[in-house]
């Protein structure tokens, strides 16, 4: 029998354990979704090589150190969270081991008399429940941190579970060996830093720097790091340009973060009603507690006000607010997986930085396909400082620029002088000058009209354009908002520019695609033709 490397014992304790909490199936079993089943499992996958035997904290054991969980309102977070509480309160969710053969996880061990029997199969992770259970559930005010404790009351008092834990009515929960839940926020600075064994944080779209979010995460994860411990954030999908917590972990880079987001087709459109229905039944099939009827009533009210909003709260989309430049559901050049062969005359883009922006190339060719080139052993020629010891590595910038132009030929090339103006005279110098030419980003005018003419070729249908999809554009064309700076007194159309959301917020990668743009409308209009045979191999 093939054994998945996960702690299979927990799902199978939360459906024994935790009932409903409210609602007409008040008090019944909580028997977890199709989706809710696979999160459990993914969170709880331990690390195939390790011997669970002998790791130092439990969380060495497993695959992740934190969850995220996206999903739409109404979607069923907060029963869940609170069905991971519970869990972690007094479940087999410590890895320890993994059986031989006849091994069981039998409640009477631990003091419960439910009759829960759990055998494992040979091979399979076992667990057992932490000592000293210490769970903090947490978000930035007291009516979020509500929305899982009014689900975690019932669940532990109408089922199994009020034998093991039998007052949840004080301020905190007690718990079996002298553990304790906790509602905490940002305001409670006595509480934050302590030790922690589980922290479900909520609503992480709306943990910012502004309200305490930010030091509220950083602080909560070194107490849970103290102690070997583990977080679970769930929220709906964010506003890109506030750098939320959500959107952070999001983007980061980590790979023992699980983030489990499941967008909706980027095709649909949120505002016409029978694309919207799509969506929603796309958001919400895995609940069949939900009537996407009522669901969506209270989209289409909340589209009258905030249409941002209520695509974010029921469409499960990123969509920025008032002021972004870009909206991504309206993006119709179609992202698509190719590889550029060899030799292809391209034209390209270059915004570079030194040691706090990031630096990026961007490429298109000459039938308008536009991608970010490798270089190396694989490398994205894509550079952050923080990668490189604090400041843009020059001779890697240069040395790819070389390996690139070596693959591909180049025809036209613009690139935004700041800081690279040497460099630039030296790939001009290699490659010629009519070829790289200086392109700065600062000229009002110019700037206005290459933005214009990127986002409505972006939004055209039948513009023939396409992307590589590039996470980290995608990302650069989240944060990017509009600024605003003249009008032209003829015309009075109104001329601007494009800013980063907040500091941490980068858009050079989305600056360096502009100039790629405007370099390849800029050398059809001067007579360049497309390859005459295919340059692109699909996969």
């Amino acid at each position: 029998m093939e054994v998945v490397d996960t702690l299979g014992v927990v799902p199978a304790w939360i459906e024994a354990h935790c009932v409903i909490p409210d609602g007409d199936g008040r008090g019944e079993p909580f028997l977890l979704g199709d989706e809710q089943f696979a999160f459990v499992v993914t969170h709880y996958r331990v690390k195939p090589k390790v011997d669970l035997s002998r790791i130092v904290k439990p969380v060495d054991g497993f695959a992740f150190r934190r969850s995220q969980l996206v999903r739409a309102q109404k979607w069923g977070k907060s029963p869940l969270v609170a069905a991971f509480t519970c869990a972690e309160a007094v479940g087999p969710v410590v890895p320890f081991g993994r059986a031989v053969g006849g091994e069981v996880y039998d409640c009477r061990d631990f003091g419960c008399g439910c009759g829960f029997v759990y055998e494992y199969a040979p091979g399979e992770p076992m667990g057992r429940p932490w000592s000293t259970p210490l769970i903090q559930i947490t978000a930035t005010s007291e009516d979020q941190t509500v929305n899982t404790y009014d689900a975690l009351r019932p669940m532990i008092d109408l089922g199994p579970l009020s034998e093991l834990i039998p007052k949840t009515g004080e301020e905190f929960i007690r718990l079996p060996g002298g553990g304790r839940i906790d509602a905490v926020t940002s305001k409670a600075s006595t509480r934050l830093g302590q030790r922690v064994t589980f922290a479900p944080q909520d609503e992480t779209g709306l943990w910012l720097e502004s309200n305490g979010g930010h030091k509220l995460a950083r602080t909560q994860r070194r107490g849970l790091a103290g102690m070997g411990g583990r977080a679970i954030e769930t929220t709906n999908a964010w506003n890109p340009a506030e750098n939320s917590v959500a959107q952070q972990t999001f983007e980061s880079r980590a790979r023992d973060i699980n983030r489990d987001f499941q967008e909706p087709p980027r095709h649909l459109d949120f505002g016409k009603k029978a694309e919207r229905r799509l969506i929603l039944e796309f958001n919400y099939k895995a609940s069949p507690w939900v009537s996407v009827s009522a669901v969506e009533a209270e989209a289409a009210e909340l589209l009258e006000t905030d249409p941002a909003d209520a695509e974010r709260f029921f469409g499960n989309r990123i969509v920025s607010g008032s002021g972004a430049w870009l909206e991504l559901p309206k993006i119709k050049a179609p992202a698509v997986l190719v590889s550029v062969k060899p030799r292809t005359r391209v034209c390209g883009g270059f915004d570079g930085s030194d040691n706090d922006d990031h630096t990026g190339i961007r490429l298109a060719t000459l039938d308008g396909h536009r991608f970010t080139p490798i270089y190396g052993e694989g490398r994205k020629a894509y550079w952050r400082p923080q990668d490189w010891g604090g400041r843009v590595p020059r001779a890697e910038v240069m040395a790819a620029w070389s390996e690139i132009g070596s693959e591909f030929e180049f025809v036209r090339v613009y690139c935004d002088p700041f800081l690279w103006e040497s460099e630039i005279d030296q790939l001009a110098a290699m490659f010629g000058e009519k070829v790289f030419v200086k392109w700065a980003t600062n000229r009002l005018n110019q700037m206005h009209y290459a933005l214009e003419r990127y986002r409505t070729d972006l939004y055209n249908p039948e513009a023939a354009f396409s992307w590589d999809g590039d996470p980290d554009l995608e990302g650069s064309m989240r944060n990017a908002v509009m600024r605003m700076r003249t009008v032209d007194p003829q015309t009075g159309l109104r001329r601007y520019i494009i800013g980063k959301a907040s500091e941490t917020q980068k858009i050079d990668l989305l600056m360096s695609d502009v100039l790629a743009h405007e370099a390849l409308n800029d050398a059809i209009a001067a007579g360049e033709k497309p390859e005459k045979e295919p340059f692109l191999v699909y996969y």
